[in-house]
C-alpha cells in the first residue's frame, strides 16, 4: 500500500526556450496535440498518444539540457505533501499555486531526482 493516492495522470515536464515553437515541433514530429498555452504562467501542455500522459513545456531562458520532471496528478496536494514530509521526503521550497489552474510541489527521491505533485484547480476537474 502506498503512502499517498495518485490519480491516473502523469505530465512529463520539460524546460524549453520557446514553448510555442517546441509545441509545434512535438505536433509535427510526434503527432501530439496542443491542449493549451498558458502564457501568463509560462506553460504549455500537449496530449501525447498515451491516455493520461501529457507533455508539459515550461519556458526558461536557459533550460537545463536533458532535464525531465515527472509530474504526478493528485487530488489533495496538501494532504499528500504532509504525509510525504512526515516520511522525511525532502521538498524544494513551498507549494506553488497558479490560481484557477494548478497547485504544484517539487520533491526528491533518495537519489536526488526531482519529481512533482500537481493538483488540478481548474473548474470541472
Amino acid at each position: 500500500m502506498s503512502l499517498i493516492s495518485l490519480d491516473a495522470t502523469i505530465t512529463i515536464s520539460l524546460s524549453v526556450r520557446d514553448r510555442h515553437a517546441s509545441a509545434e515541433w512535438y505536433e509535427n514530429m510526434l503527432g501530439f496535440d496542443t491542449l493549451y498555452h498558458a502564457d501568463e504562467a509560462g506553460w504549455s501542455e500537449l496530449q501525447t498518444k498515451t491516455k493520461g500522459v501529457t507533455l508539459g513545456l515550461g519556458e526558461h531562458t536557459k533550460p537545463a539540457p536533458g532535464n525531465c520532471v515527472p509530474v504526478f496528478g493528485v487530488a489533495d496536494l496538501d494532504g499528500a505533501r504532509q504525509k510525504l514530509e512526515q516520511a522525511n521526503v525532502t521538498f524544494d521550497g513551498e507549494t506553488d499555486v497558479v490560481e484557477g489552474m494548478v497547485k504544484t510541489a517539487t520533491f526528491y527521491d533518495p537519489d536526488g531526482n526531482a519529481l512533482m505533485l500537481a493538483e488540478d484547480l481548474s473548474a470541472g476537474s
